[in-house]
């Protein structure tokens, strides 16, 4: 046991984690995606677990605002973010992309595992392939990191046409060709870029529109547009931000309720959300200069910087639980279900992050 906690001493001063006065400036972008995938847990289970009746009361609705705008359009913002802060080449950037995409496979058929079997034996009566090309957040990630690899060469830094094609990816959806009935296979492939099917959740439009908002802003904030500003003048803007937000409260609700309205969404929703986000960073920073929530802030902190692993470990676990418990937990079970998930959940990454350092160091033992 002692050479597991040495092993992952020595983990996390490889990955430089947080120091003992967390550096906000460096730590924020972890901290907005740990409280994401958090956030995403329990949207999950919700979609997935609750009773109907739970679905539909005014805490389904505000679960489901929570697993929104807070969690999968920040995500991939602080993705765009650190697309721009890397140096990574063209070459580099392809092979990510289309690793994820691997990924996204990979984990579509672990997730569903349990689902495909009950498929197999006629005990459930599904189409597995729309959960086997599921478009999930996974293959959105991959896209958008090809995305932006190609653009790059002919964009380079220069911020207005990332704005441009920004706004036209959170705008294009709707002028779009529709199914085709005729073409099912096509309607497979479209459904990674933009088509409203069942099994389409994360379509590259209009969700790189988030990424390419986090990529802007690096660019901005090494630019000289950037402000750094003091106290006083974030709590003037979270203040005018919380007054646009709560006038408009209950139209955004309304789509993160509607599952469909809310993956294939348009430009005005887009715009809200870069609001949101923009308050939601401002309360997160605040609320990370109080130490009396240091030590849950180191937490969350180390979850954003595993989040790929946390992220496919709690949907390996929802995804097959789900197959038998669908839509059959009350409050008390939900409660019981996110604290036990996300307790599992951080063992897996705790583990495997032990397990990648003991195989390195068994490479590097073996190359000397």
């Amino acid at each position: 046991m002692f050479a597991l906690w040495q092993m992952h001493i020595e983990l996390q001063s490889m990955k430089n984690t947080t120091d003992k006065n967390l550096s906000l400036r460096l730590q924020l972008p972890d901290l907005l995606k740990g409280v994401a995938v958090l956030l995403m847990i329990q949207v999950h289970l919700v979609e997935l677990f609750a009773k109907p009746e739970i679905f539909e009361s005014a805490l389904g609705r505000w679960s489901l605002f929570l697993g929104g705008p807070p969690a999968a359009p920040v995500f991939m913002a602080v993705m765009g973010y650190f697309l721009a802060k890397g140096n990574k080449s063209f070459i580099q950037l392809i092979y990510r992309g289309f690793k994820l995409l691997i990924w996204g496979f990979l984990l579509n058929i672990g997730l569903n595992a349990n689902l495909f079997y009950h498929i197999f034996m006629d005990k459930v009566q599904a189409n597995p392939m729309h959960y086997l090309f599921g478009v999930d957040i996974l293959f959105l990630a991959g896209l958008s990191v090809i995305t932006v690899a190609v653009f790059r060469l002919f964009f380079a830094d220069k911020v207005f046409y990332w704005a441009v094609l920004m706004l036209i990816a959170a705008a294009i959806f709707p002028y779009m060709p529709a199914v085709n009935p005729k073409n099912s296979l096509l309607n497979y492939f479209l459904a990674y870029l933009y088509l409203p099917v069942s099994w389409s959740y994360f379509p590259l439009f209009p969700w790189l529109s988030y990424v390419l908002a986090g990529y802007i802003f690096y660019l901005l904030k090494t630019g000289h547009f950037y402000l750094d500003l003091n106290l006083k003048v974030r709590l003037i803007i979270l203040f005018i931000l919380i007054l646009l937000i709560g006038l408009t409260f209950s139209w955004s609700a309304e789509i993160s309720h509607n599952l469909q309205a809310y993956y294939h969404h348009g430009v005005i929703y887009f715009l809200w959300v870069l609001l949101f986000m923009a308050g939601w960073a401002i309360i997160l920073q605040m609320a990370a200069n109080f130490r009396l929530t240091e030590y849950p802030l180191r937490y969350l902190v180390w979850i954003g910087q595993n989040v790929t692993a946390f992220y496919v470990f709690q949907w390996l676990i929802i995804g097959n639980l789900a197959t038998v418990f669908l839509n059959s937990s009350g409050l008390p079970g939900l409660a019981g279900w996110f604290v036990a998930i996300t307790l599992a959940t951080t063992i897996l990454v705790f583990v495997w992050n032990i397990a990648k350092v003991s195989y390195h160091q068994k490479q590097k033992a073996a190359i000397m």
